[in-house]
């Protein structure tokens, strides 16, 4: 652990001097790219350069305490070397923490598809009533909501909606997301006072960047139509909704909430490359499916992964076995209690794995 932590510090330190290069300066790419390796290894650097720090002075203090002293003078060292002691021991769970492998994708922005599933209209409500509660979360982060596509029906719930959150670290939380949501409650549409259980799927992927995924004229093909709002009824005579198809995958996108055809093309092409990369990191991971599965999950959407009851109050998340009893508040956009425990369970697991 000690030679990968001076490793880092050592790579810390050359892009301080790299940054201080006039033509690093000059080069915005070079600029920007060594600028993020700097911030992301900080947090290790600045912690190995205090562990080191309580190491010396615990070296000190103990050294100290083999000499001849008086009570006083032996009580306080005694004291001292408790203090570093614990503060040593906290430096060390901090730093296995920081060292374990970070996603790449945590930094990015993300594309969220919900869909409702099992249960028709009801299953269309809980997706709207799931979108509201991610906006909700976003809003509170500080994060940018953006609808790239819906289809909704008359009840005013969503068939699908798609829609990107930008904002720093959008995929370090919402990742935890993606999987399948169930619903039990007494739909609105029941008359008998029933208790129904329906299902929305959702899909959390990193944004790709076009450096990334990069996509040829002639491996598309672009279809352009009318949008269309609830009900299928249209809702504007220009053709500005766009369907981009890859032709070499079969992977298609769709943008129709913009006025602007040339934006829709934009956004279509923006969801188009974000599928084709979760397709490949799909495929590299099922080439590993026989090693071992984090019980946070996979982020397959057919994998149920929380359950929301509403006669009870109760949400439950199966990955981590988390019950919580306020279920309102959870759909009010508060779910940071939710992902924090993910979060832990995950670094948990990898640190038990010793990965």
């Amino acid at each position: 652990m000690l030679d990968r932590l001076q490793s880092l510090a050592d790579r810390y330190e050359k892009l301080s001097e790299m940054l201080c290069d006039p033509d690093v300066a000059s080069d915005n790419t070079r600029l920007r790219e060594y600028s993020k390796e700097q911030s992301d290894l900080q947090p290790a650097f600045e912690a190995f350069t205090e562990y080191r720090t309580v190491v010396e002075e615990l070296h000190s203090a103990k050294a100290m305490q083999a000499e001849k002293l008086d009570d006083e003078m032996r009580e306080m060292v005694k004291m001292e070397i408790d203090e570093l002691t614990t503060r040593h021991h906290e430096l060390e769970s901090q730093i296995r923490q920081l060292l374990l492998p970070k996603d790449p994708n945590d930094d990015k922005n993300v594309i969220v598809e919900i869909r409702g599933a099992a249960g028709g209209d009801e299953a269309a409500l809980f997706a709207a009533d799931l979108y509201r509660m991610y906006t909700r979360y976003a809003d509170a982060q500080g994060w940018r909501v953006e609808i790239m596509d819906v289809s909704s029906n008359d009840l005013g719930g969503f068939k699908e909606v798609i829609f990107s959150i930008n904002g720093r670290g959008a995929y370090s939380k919402m990742k935890y997301e993606s999987g399948a949501h169930r619903v039990q409650r007494i739909p609105t549409t029941e008359s008998g006072g029933r208790i129904h259980t329906s299902t929305s799927t959702v899909a959390v992927l990193p944004e790709a960047e076009e450096f990334e995924i990069e996509i040829h004229d002639k491996d598309i093909r672009v279809d352009t139509f009318c949008s269309s709002g609830a009900g299928g009824q249209s809702v504007n005579t220009t053709k500005s909704a766009v369907r981009v198809t890859h032709i070499p995958t079969g992977i298609v996108a769709t943008c129709q909430d913009g006025k602007s055809q040339n934006k829709n093309k934009d956004q279509a092409l923006k969801v188009l490359r974000s599928r084709i990369s979760d397709k490949m990191r799909q495929e590299e991971e099922a080439k590993y499916a026989g090693e071992r599965k984090s019980k946070v999950g996979t982020g397959d959407r057919s994998e149920r992964i929380r359950t929301y009851n509403f006669p009870q109050g109760r949400v439950t998340d199966h990955r981590i076995g988390l019950t919580m009893h306020r279920l309102e508040q959870v759909m009010n956009g508060d779910i940071t209690d939710i992902i924090a425990a993910l979060s832990i369970a995950e670094q948990a697991e990898l640190m038990d794995s010793g990965e």
